[in-house]
């Protein structure tokens, strides 16, 4: 891959990404799903613990502070799970996954639970044998530049070599998006996200790709970076990104869905872990009512103990409050909501009723 490509290779090389995918999928039994309905709820109500697959370190979505505590907005999910399954927010077990081996570790039952920064794609939930639970973030790819770089737009980089992580959708719609435009370029293959921002900081590329997100994160790893880096406007690609489990457990999906769900419609609702208390001290409010599930109608139908509603936004906050303090003002990263605002305010963040 460290030749120039032109695009008849971008177009040999996806096809061979394609067959490579469905040898995987063939030869670990991606293609069979025997996982009897509600088996993951069981097992994580008996040991009493949520086995979650996290990045390495990705600041914003899941990471460990100086004190070791995991933070970020894929890791306040996996606690709203804990929290709504067995009553602890706590009660969870943060496993680090390089990309390759994300999946294998989620269809072996290493974890329960895949929270991180993964993209939602058509190849991934009808090739690979999971559910992706729904989009925890709204974000694309894009490219960053040394602030010397003449590069200023993606056109730009015509001829260039690019610091991409291989086995990633960045891979795959760089190759795409400079195949289609009839561009050449030389593409820095690595295993990690880290490995390429380091052979990219060396002033091995003259970019690198990957999700925004990920490019501010590095940005603001190293010492000046926002002076000495620059993002280019530009996105390449839509990249919904979410959680993830494995095909065959209904039950579990359904669950994780509206667990989800709720932090959103928290949100819709106003309601927040600061008000929670005093918004729902009256019935009055119909809507609102049905939305705790303090009856634990729904609670029954989900297979878990009346209270989940409460328990999650009391652990975690509504979907806003873990965008900025994870993401938003309130974080080192400082991004603008976007697409992540409400669908009142414009976005893409919508729940189905609590109904």
């Amino acid at each position: 891959m460290s030749a120039m490509m032109s695009t008849k290779a971008n177009y040999a090389s996806t096809c061979r990404r394609f067959l490579a995918l469905s040898l995987i999928a063939s030869s670990v039994g991606f293609t069979s799903f025997p996982a009897v309905a509600g088996e993951t709820l069981t097992r994580v109500q008996s040991r009493r613990l949520l086995n979650c697959g996290v990045s390495e370190g990705r600041v914003g979505f899941s990471y460990q502070d100086a004190k070791g505590r995991w933070l970020g907005l894929d890791a306040d999910f996996c606690r709203a799970v804990a929290t709504a399954v067995i009553g602890d927010a706590e009660r969870v077990k943060f496993i680090p996954l390089l990309t390759a081996a994300r999946f294998v570790a989620l269809r072996s039952n290493e974890i329960d639970v895949l929270s991180r920064n993964t993209t939602w794609t058509i190849g991934r939930e009808a090739g690979l044998g999971v559910h992706f639970v729904g989009t925890l973030f709204y974000d694309g790819q894009g490219f960053m530049v040394p602030g010397k770089s003449r590069a200023k737009k993606v056109a730009d980089l015509k001829g260039a070599k690019i610091c991409v992580t291989e086995r990633t959708t960045s891979e795959e719609n760089l190759a795409d998006y400079f195949g289609s435009s009839g561009r050449r370029y030389q593409a820095e293959l690595s295993k990690t996200m880290e490995e390429s921002s380091r052979k990219f900081m060396a002033g091995e590329c003259a970019a690198f790709t990957a999700d925004r997100s990920n490019l501010a994160a590095i940005r603001l790893s190293v010492p000046d970076g926002a002076r000495d880096y620059v993002i280019l406007p530009e996105q390449i690609s839509k990249e919904p990104l979410g959680p993830a489990i494995k095909r065959g457990d209904e039950e579990w999906l359904v669950l994780l869905k509206w667990i989800y769900f709720a932090t959103v419609a928290a949100e819709e609702l106003g309601v927040t872990s600061k008000n929670l208390r005093s918004k729902t001290q009256t019935k009055t409010d119909l809507r609102l009512a049905k939305f705790v599930d303090d009856s634990g109608a729904f609670a029954k139908q989900l297979g878990v103990n009346p209270g989940w509603v409460r328990r999650i936004i009391e652990s975690v906050g509504n979907y806003g409050e873990m965008f900025e303090r994870n993401l938003g003002q309130g974080s080192a990263l400082k991004l603008e909501r976007g697409p992540n605002r409400l669908w009142t305010q414009g976005g893409l963040m919508y729940a189905p009723p609590f109904l």
